[in-house]
């Protein structure tokens, strides 16, 4: 007799990154997300060099959206052997294009610079291979299929899915899975990443009716509630104008999807309204210019007001004085210019990319200032930034930490404990919900959403870790 139908959690389970969770059925086995492992760089490798599973042992990929702990561990699934589709909404499989082949060729160029200071300089690190190559990346693409929200598709024997808009990053979905074997028929629902109601740009997370036999719910800030979103501008505001008065330069480690574009969203109304300081904005991240051109392409995934504004040329991407940087030889004389700058550059957590550049340049000018504007994973510099560490390291030298350093919590992606109690409820009041299990949030957050959901009367969440299953 074949086993009943299993989850196996094998990424983000006690953490928030390396999103990889596998759907056992009796006829198939079905992946839910394969994201890269980011952190410290030497475990975060060895971590991302065994998937935790044999990729051939896949049948088939659902991607909940494009942000790279998510999809970024995708051409390792297919160098590794998967062969399967890899089913995905439009714009995450657009946005994959621009975002897999850009972390292709950061791990090249960052291999680069590292094993040339190791040996030129012998800084304190280990030497750097990629881990894949943009070869894998086209591999990849061959390997999507795009799929409409709210469309019910067959991906393997006995397993549908349907897709519904998370509202978190351009294209992220909350996958619903309904799955019949032996004539039983089972549900489960993965909210991927979910995002919040009344952010700009993107529509409201939706809710899938029906109920389900398992909720799988992140739980990044299960332990915490955000600061309104309308004091977002007031705070960024505050942060410029003190930043232009010191004649410093204020760097945004910022997501190049949705992030990068929530920032200049903001930075644009400060300065219709005439309040932002007459200095100039740069978008420097290659990344980010070919996403925001996504965007333009995916009016789909736009809430009403946003809609309107492209519909009549005024775009929210777009504004005087701010000008995006693909050039490198431009992004270097970004940090000699004379005077005040706001720079909005990748990665997020500052762990890989240009802003590693920026930050060198300016964390021990007491002039400046370091604006943390989302998420920061256990182990990575700008989680290091957020501990207030007085001394940081940077391409491996240890550095004061002199600039201003200020967390802006209010421009999360991310649902907060309330929203999450509140996608639950909600899922419960459409047909119930019979176990509910977290992932892609640290132990402290989990505990948190926990008695929340306790509190609320729906006991019994559980909090699994690696390698954990749970029988459906």
């Amino acid at each position: 007799m074949l086993a009943p139908m299993e989850i196996e959690f094998v990424g983000a389970a006690g953490t928030v990154t390396g999103s990889k969770h596998l759907v056992h059925t009796k006829h198939a086995t079905v992946l839910l997300d394969c994201g890269l492992v980011q952190g410290k760089r030497k475990d975060a490798i060895a971590a991302n060099k065994d998937l935790g599973f044999s990729p051939r042992s896949v049948d088939a990929v659902v991607l909940s959206h494009a942000h790279i702990d998510h999809s970024g561990a995708l051409p390792l699934l297919v160098k590794g052997g998967f062969d399967g589709p890899i089913y995905a909404t439009p714009a995450t499989r657009d946005l994959c294009a621009a975002m897999l082949e850009d972390s292709a060729l950061i791990q090249a160029q960052d291999a680069r610079y590292i094993n040339r200071s190791i040996e030129k300089d012998h800084v304190d690190m280990e030497p750097v291979e990629p881990l894949y190559t943009p070869d894998d990346v086209v591999r990849v693409l061959e390997q999507m299929i795009s799929v409409p929200y709210r469309r019910r598709v067959p991906v393997s024997p006995g397993v549908d899915v349907t897709f519904f808009d998370a509202g978190h990053v351009l294209g992220s979905a909350i996958t619903l899975l309904e799955v019949e074997e032996d004539g039983a028929k089972k549900r489960v629902v993965f909210t991927g990443d979910l995002g919040r109601k009344d952010m700009p740009i993107l529509r409201d997370p939706e809710v899938p009716t029906g109920g389900c036999d398992l909720l799988i719910t992140e739980s990044t800030y299960g332990d915490r509630l955000h600061k309104p979103i309308q004091t977002i501008e007031e705070d960024l505001l505050a942060l410029v104008v003190r930043t232009h008065k010191r004649g410093g330069k204020l760097i945004i480690p910022s997501f190049a999807l949705e992030r990068a574009q929530e920032v200049v969203f903001y930075l644009k109304g400060l300065a219709t309204k005439g309040l932002l300081p007459k200095i100039p904005v740069y978008v420097d991240s290659p990344l980010t210019v070919k996403i925001t051109e996504i965007f333009k392409l995916h009016p789909e995934c736009y809430d009403k007001e946003t809609r309107a504004l492209i519909e009549g040329h005024d775009s929210p991407f777009d504004f005087d004085r701010l000008r995006y940087v693909s050039d490198r030889e431009d992004s270097k004389a970004i940090d000699t210019s004379q005077g005040s700058a706001i720079i909005i550059s990748a990665s997020g957590m500052c762990e890989a990319g240009r802003v590693l550049h920026h930050l060198k340049a300016n964390i021990e000018s007491e002039k400046s200032a370091i604006a943390i504007v989302g998420f920061q994973a256990q182990h990575t510099l700008g989680r290091r930034l957020v501990e207030k560490r007085p001394r940081v390291k940077i391409f491996g030298v240890e550095r004061d930490v002199r600039a201003e350093v200020v967390t802006l919590n209010g421009l999360s992606a991310h649902a907060d404990q309330a929203d999450l109690v509140g996608f639950a409820k909600a899922m419960r009041a459409t047909g119930g919900v019979n176990r509910i299990a977290l992932v892609h949030g640290e132990e402290r957050a989990q505990r948190g959403l926990v008695a929340a959901l306790d509190a609320a009367g729906m006991t019994g969440a559980v909090a699994p870790r690696a390698g954990t299953r749970l029988t459906v």
